[in-house]
């Protein structure tokens, strides 16, 4: 884990914006926010 990856609590708040009834996605929809809000706060290309 890292210190930007989102706890239980803020990813539920995540999973109500999202589409629960959506296909099966291929990658992990919480794998992708968390890399996404590592790539924000430590400026990796």
């Amino acid at each position: 884990m890292y210190q930007t990856d989102l706890t239980k609590t803020e990813w539920q708040y995540i999973t109500k914006v999202l589409n629960p009834q959506a296909r099966k996605r291929k990658y992990d929809l919480r794998m992708i926010w968390n890399a996404i809000f590592y790539l924000v706060k430590t400026g990796c290309q």
